[in-house]
């Protein structure tokens, strides 16, 4: 028998340190709970919205180093010394206001369920955009957010708000490099 038994308790809690939409934060973290329940239970960002909890859904997406993950597949433990973001976080830095804008112009949120997951994905995409120097087509876009269900607006405004949000984006670093 181990006279180790610590390490056999998957209940076992672990110090976890993490940049939490720009603040350092830390937290005790069980070492089989799932980032989105931490965000969600710890910190209180219910924007993270736990659906499928198999990642097929998307609603449970956030930035992970600025790359899309999906929440209920990443474990608390692994967020130690990352950079997190939320949907509150790319709320509050002014970084989607043009996007989420969009979202509400071209209708393109209705029940509201999966729009936090679809605001995160589209913001990762039109940053990946704005490093290249370039505007996502639709087919583009279309490809982003097919990990993201969305059972009331059919798509097509999301994608309209998307590409809009790009075009005018581009428009303005034009504008500016002139």
């Amino acid at each position: 028998m181990s006279e180790n038994r610590a390490s056999e308790n998957p209940d076992r809690e672990h110090a976890v340190a993490f940049t939490l939409n720009g603040e350092a934060v830390r937290a005790r973290v069980p070492a089989r709970m799932h980032l989105g329940d931490l965000l969600r239970g710890a910190f209180g960002l219910t924007g993270v919205h736990l659906g499928c909890e198999h990642g097929v859904c998307g609603a449970c997406t956030i930035l992970v180093d600025g790359r899309a993950v999906r929440a209920c597949l990443m474990l608390g433990v692994q967020a130690d010394g990352t950079r997190v973001e939320t949907v509150e976080g790319l709320t509050e830095s002014g970084r989607i206001r043009d996007l989420q804008d969009a979202f509400h112009t071209r209708n393109a949120l209705q029940c509201g369920y999966c729009t936090p997951g679809m605001l995160v994905t589209a913001a990762e995409l039109l940053a990946e955009g704005e490093e290249a120097g370039d505007v996502p087509s639709r087919d583009v876009i279309r490809a982003a957010i097919s990990g993201n269900y969305c059972r009331c607006t059919g798509y097509h405004a999301i994608v309209d708000a998307v590409a809009v949000t790009a075009q005018a984006r581009h428009a303005a670093r034009r504008e500016v490099a002139e």
